[in-house]
């Protein structure tokens, strides 16, 4: 039987790990048919079949477990192996996929992207856009970056935010002719645009806090969005009061296009996190970005500000 090389390996690991040829080559960088052309390879090679294929789903086969469970342990072998000889290097290489969450992609992470690759220009960093509490692990992803108490908590973390408020805010423009609230129970007069988590569709609540009083506010309003920004575009537009991160509106409030409502009675937040699998040394690029991370938090830089 000729010599199997490590890409066919690394391959069929991908496929088996994602159930799913197109999200393998997803991971992998390679085209749909490159993929598909190399685990035939395989099969053939080895004389059985690996996976069981239908128009709708990938299962592995009995053969196809087995060398799974044989190979695994060594393509992780081999990684940690490569890693070791990569923290050599006077700059590490490699690549680098993080997912992250709306809107701190681009708030928190794009203005990063610059200053990181300008000191390590030989990472490639992909970055994936979701608000779905994506398993980083079996999405293949080096870390995930997203507000604090959505991270699993068998995860190694590194902040890199200060923890912040919600604020109940709205438009001039909406507020003219209408009563402004003074507590967060008044919002029930007023129309609240909501927000549904996109992680699991359920309705944020507006939950408020005044040192240790502590208020839950079921609103109303004539808007439900899943997304922040067109949130915060719809509060400026005049719709209707909003709930959001101190970071996004206060550029706003500072120039007059928004008020704060109520300033003794806010929501709060833990901050922003760079998360990972726990495990004894990162890849190189990784722990790049988490040595850049803290070098730029001992400066104290903040939160950029909203655009």
């Amino acid at each position: 039987m000729n010599r199997i090389d490590f890409g066919e390996l690394n391959a069929f690991a991908a496929v088996a790990e994602h159930r799913s040829f197109t999200r393998a080559a997803a991971q992998l960088g390679v085209a749909l048919p490159t993929i598909s052309q190399t685990i035939r390879a395989l099969e053939e090679r080895l004389g059985v079949r690996l996976f069981n294929r239908t128009t709708r789903s990938v299962a592995l086969t009995e053969a196809g477990a087995r060398l799974l469970a044989d190979v695994q342990p060594i393509l992780g072998q081999l990684g940690e192996a490569l890693e070791r000889v990569n923290s050599f290097r006077e700059k590490p290489m490699g690549s680098l996929r993080l997912a992250v969450s709306r809107p701190f992609a681009t708030r928190v992470v794009a203005p990063l992207i610059t200053p990181f690759l300008a000191e390590y220009p030989e990472i490639r960093v992909e970055m994936t856009v979701d608000d779905a509490r994506v398993d980083i692990v079996k999405g293949g992803f080096d870390a995930g970056i997203r507000v604090g108490y959505q991270v699993e908590r068998d995860m190694t973390t590194l902040r890199i935010t200060d923890p912040y408020r919600m604020l109940a805010v709205a438009a001039p423009s909406y507020l003219k002719g209408r009563p402004r609230p003074e507590t967060p129970r008044d919002l029930h007069a007023h129309n609240c645009i909501q927000a549904r988590a996109p992680w699991d569709g359920a309705i944020m609540p507006w939950l408020f806090f005044n040192g240790d009083q502590r208020a839950e506010v079921a609103v109303a309003g004539s808007l439900t969005v899943n997304d922040a920004d067109v949130w915060l575009r719809c509060v400026l537009d005049g719709v209707g009061v909003g709930f959001l991160p101190e970071p996004m509106v206060a550029p706003h409030i500072a120039r007059g296009a928004l008020l704060s409502l109520f300033e003794d009675w806010s929501g709060e937040r833990s901050g922003v996190f760079l998360y990972h699998p726990s495990r004894r040394q990162p890849p190189a690029p990784l722990q790049a970005l988490i040595d850049f991370l803290e070098a730029r938090r001992g400066q104290g830089d903040a939160w950029p500000a909203a655009v």
